[in-house]
């Protein structure tokens, strides 16, 4: 979408709808066949005009003459050459009369005498008006008509294209005028992020009260770019940051200031701080600049390639020949390691503001903001809704909170309930419940005995976290889950954790190995995810005894160069890697095991009870550890985790 001027004073709104953005050739074919439709319109009116009154039967100018002296006319109408009877009898018949003579001469010439004519009315009319010259000039000027708009459609689109084609390389930034109440965005409504939050309010202060920082001798930072995971509240931030300075906000992507032609991505860029500088103080925010700002040299595109030729125009334009100080860049990415170094120096992007995963308050808080959207019944405790979602995003908690009140409109309630919230935890985490699907008794025991070892291996090892639910109803691709809640909400995770973990995915597997004498399919995912877990452990965390603290990760580019071609390193070295991946993954499966054979007892009531009531809520799981001789795992309610295992 093309910007207007900005000094126009109507801008164009984010949301407004877009350009119709059809090729040139459809838009012509669709104005040619307007054109046609309306010359057939004109047609038809026009036919329609002549041939009325073609019902009326035409008389020779002699069958009048014998029908006036049988005095059956009682008028005639003379309109031009062209006559109208009406007899007695009420019918009306057409006749024409002589050319350049009178109707009283031609009946005279006929025989008619004055006597005759007497007893007939006559009226005669003088062609003329509008309606008699539209009628005889529409066959010489419709042609005409339809030749000139033709013509004037045909100029019309040529002027079309070569206006587009100079708009080509403007920028297609949205703008977000400060007094539109609709779109302001301030940091009331951004909760959580508070470091990032004060690291934005020094651009806030600074575009408000520019004196104050200039007086001293400081420079603000030109460009701030926001790196954190997606969801976080990058692009959110940025819109509170120009609507607390109350300035103007230029917002578009990284990817559209590339296209197929040399040289657009460099004009768009121009064009767009030229608008910036005119409407200054304002903000220009990119977002997922990583799609324009990748280390250059890499190769891709060669050496004229358009994504580095606009690269270098936005290095040029944010520390160039013409600093503007009134003009603040923000960006944000998720994938800050490609960026290429020139971009993030002192003088570019020299503040980089850090957005991480909420923490268990931050959660409360976002869900709060939520809250006044939507009618809470007063059953709703969203601390309770915030422990239970680490590792959710503020788009996940949002995301949260609107399926919670679809499950409240789908069942006909007007407010959200306790029981919503945590049911779209999970539909969030795992999809809809597929209460539909019709499983045989045996699928539903080896699911039950699969979940039941998850749940039993989870609350007999040491490092893993306790179980908080256990169930065999299918929902999304998963046959059954357990979720289980860590002791407290962690941020590092440590080597005895991930092997537990590893044992806690393989006892579905070793369950249904030890019960069954048979595996099936239903183990794949854990198998994974536990494999992946174990690789890491070797490749990357550096918690190996025999690799020892050595990082073989093969994700990562090198600085500004081309990317690997092939593992980084030997076959000697991969074949440890393998070697020692498996073993992890065979003592897993040795413990998961152990601790199945030993609690054997525990595993069958579990898997018994599961059957008959599908699903195992906290408290009665419990109640079968307890019954068993096996000692729940006990926890202070403060900050707590998620952890699914299918």
């Amino acid at each position: 979408m093309a910007v207007p001027n900005p000094l126009n004073t109507k801008k164009k709104k984010v949301g407004q709808p877009e350009k119709d953005t059809r090729g040139p050739i459809r838009q012509f074919s669709s104005q040619i066949i307007a054109v046609v439709l309306i010359f057939l319109i004109i047609a038809s009116i026009y036919s329609l005009i002549v041939s009325k009154g073609k019902d009326i039967q035409e008389i020779t100018i002699s069958q009048l003459v014998l029908d006036i002296k049988k005095t059956d006319v009682i008028k005639i109408t003379a309109e031009g050459n062209n006559l109208t009877v009406d007899y007695k009898d009420g019918q009306q018949k057409t006749s024409k009369k002589e050319v350049d003579a009178s109707l009283s001469e031609t009946l005279s010439n006929l025989g008619v005498t004055s006597e005759e004519v007497s007893k007939v009315e006559i009226d005669v009319k003088n062609e003329s008006g509008f309606f008699f010259w539209f009628v005889s000039l529409l066959p010489i000027l419709a042609p005409v008509l339809f030749i000139v708009l033709f013509i004037w459609l045909l100029s019309r689109q040529v002027k079309g294209q070569s206006m587009q084609a100079f708009s080509f390389g403007q920028s297609k930034a949205r703008i977000i005028d400060p007094d539109d109440s609709s779109q302001k965005v301030t940091f009331k409504d951004v909760a959580g992020s508070k470091e990032a939050k004060e690291e934005l309010k020094e651009i806030v202060d600074f575009l408000r009260n520019p004196k104050k920082f200039l007086d001293i001798g400081a420079r603000i930072p030109k460009g701030v770019i926001l790196m954190g995971a997606p969801g976080t509240g990058k692009t959110l931030l940025a819109r509170a940051v120009a609507g607390e300075a109350k300035v103007p906000f230029l917002y578009l992507s990284g990817s559209e200031f590339v296209e197929m032609f040399v040289g657009v991505g460099a004009s768009r860029v121009r064009d767009l701080f030229k608008m910036a500088k005119k409407i200054a103080p304002s903000i220009i925010f990119v977002d997922e600049i990583d799609a324009v700002g990748r280390h250059r040299g890499s190769g891709y595109g060669g050496g004229n390639d358009e994504r580095e030729q606009t690269l270098n125009q936005i290095l040029v334009e944010m520390d160039g020949f013409e600093p503007n100080e009134k003009v603040i860049i923000m960006a944000a990415t998720n994938r800050p390691d490609v960026l290429d170094p020139a971009l993030l120096r002192p003088g570019r992007f020299d503040r980089r503001v850090v957005l991480e995963l909420p923490d268990r308050k931050e959660r409360e808080e976002i869900l709060f903001i939520h809250k006044a959207k939507r009618p809470l019944h007063d059953d709703v405790d969203l601390k309770v809704v915030a422990e239970r979602t680490p590792g959710f995003s503020g788009a996940d908690l949002a995301n949260l909170m609107n399926e919670a009140a679809i499950l409240a409109a789908r069942e006909n309630r007007k407010s959200v309930t306790q029981y919503d919230l945590l049911r779209s935890i999970e539909k969030v985490m795992m999809g809809p419940e597929r209460k539909s699907t019709v499983m045989s008794d045996k699928e539903k025991k080896i699911t039950a005995y699969h979940e039941g070892g998850h749940a039993l291996v989870a609350s007999v090892l040491e490092h893993s976290d306790p179980v908080h639910k256990v169930t065999v109803i299918p929902r999304g691709r998963a046959g059954g889950y357990t979720l289980k809640l860590p002791l407290e909400e962690r941020r590092y995770q440590f080597k005895n954790q991930f092997l537990d973990d590893i044992a806690v995915s393989l006892a579905g597997y070793a369950a249904e190995k030890l019960i069954f004498g048979d595996v099936t399919t239903g183990g794949s995912n854990d198998i994974a995810v536990s494999t992946a877990l174990a690789r890491n452990m070797v490749s990357r965390y550096g918690m190996s005894e025999s690799i020892g603290p050595v990082s073989f990760d093969e994700d990562r580019v090198p600085m500004g160069g081309m990317p690997t071609i092939g593992k980084p390193y030997s076959e000697e070295v991969a074949a440890k890697l393998d070697v020692e991946v498996a073993e992890i993954m065979k003592t897993a499966e040795k413990r998961a095991n152990e601790a199945i054979v030993k609690y054997r007892k525990a595993l069958d009531s579990i898997a018994a009870k599961l059957i008959e009531v599908e699903t195992l809520e906290r408290e009665d799981f419990e109640k079968l550890l307890i019954l068993n001789g096996i000692e729940p795992k006990r926890k202070q309610e403060k900050e707590k985790g998620l952890v699914i295992a299918e």
